[in-house]
């Protein structure tokens, strides 16, 4: 099953025009949707389940019309939104036991047997008493994850599960979603190159509402092979630089201000060559919509 995006359009009423003309096919397994915050990836998030219209466009998952048939498709669908709340004084399994319910799952005993798989799943049963209230912030990411996997869904949504998670949090996200897209397509949206790199087989650049790059994170590396150079230069010099090259980056290293040019060949200017990174690759798509990109 894949899930089928074809010219969809969202704009606001106050103009801004979110998602412009997007079409993605997306195939079982971990997709990553990486872009700025205000890029669209949000506003597609919630067009695919089915929480907002879009203005023209399709979306197909197998046979099911997804703008046509949002019922059908939130029975098979799992999501953890950007920000999602938590009843604080409810405990993990007696919330869980109710979204169950919500879920269509009236057998108790099933439901027992589903949640406690699920809070097992995200490593959460041992604290499946405490009221979710006293949850870290990644304790509450795999609780949010667990609400999201009831009834087994063929996709899964979550968008910037990462952010805020210490490395120690991080790394057993992605642990966790890597198992669950073994079976489901899973579209994770992030502002967090890492995440895609890790994760992901596949993955999309939008920027500006547009697609700026489809493919995988080895072949977007691959395109800018012996195109990216970096030197360092004074902050006076910046603008400068900016002017006479396509600086796609700067970051300080040791006090030093270095730059990151892409240019199809050696620039000279006391430029050395570097080794390409996804990260490159991502802000070089997004350089043209944005005006400074700092590492």
């Amino acid at each position: 099953m894949e899930l089928h995006i074809e010219s969809l359009s969202k704009t606001y009423s106050n103009g801004v025009r979110a998602l412009d003309n997007v079409s993605l096919t997306i195939p079982q397994g971990m997709f990553g949707l990486l872009g700025p915050n205000g890029a669209g990836k949000s506003t597609l998030m919630r067009t695919i389940a089915t929480l907002q219209p879009a203005d023209a466009g399709s979306i197909r998952l197998g046979d099911l019309d997804v703008l046509e048939q949002s019922a059908e498709l939130r029975k098979i669908l799992g999501y953890l939104p950007q920000e999602f709340g938590v009843y604080p004084k409810v405990s993990a399994v007696m919330m869980l036991d109710h979204i169950a319910r919500l879920k269509g799952l009236a057998n108790s005993g099933e439901r027992k047997e589903t949640v406690d798989a699920l809070l097992q799943k995200v490593n959460l049963h041992k604290d499946r008493k405490r009221n979710l209230g006293t949850y870290s912030g990644g304790m509450k990411q795999r609780f949010g994850i667990a609400q999201a996997l009831i009834g087994n869904p063929k996709l899964l949504i979550v968008d910037e599960p990462t952010a805020g998670l210490d490395p120690a949090e991080r790394n057993r996200f992605y642990n966790l979603l890597s198992e669950i897209g073994e079976s489901t397509i899973v579209i994770l949206s992030t502002h967090i190159v890492e995440d895609v790199k890790t994760l992901c087989k596949r993955f999309a650049i939008i920027c500006g509402g547009e697609v700026q790059y489809v493919g995988t994170p080895h072949e977007a590396v691959r395109m800018l092979d012996g195109k990216v150079w970096s030197k360092s230069i004074s902050k006076s010099e910046l603008e400068t630089h900016r002017e006479k090259y396509q600086v796609i980056a700067t970051n300080m290293s040791e006090g030093k201000l270095f730059i990151r040019i892409v240019n199809d060949g050696h620039p000279g200017d006391g430029f050395e060559a570097v080794n390409p990174s996804l990260e490159d690759v991502y802000f070089n798509a997004i350089s043209a919509k944005m005006d400074l990109v700092t590492l």
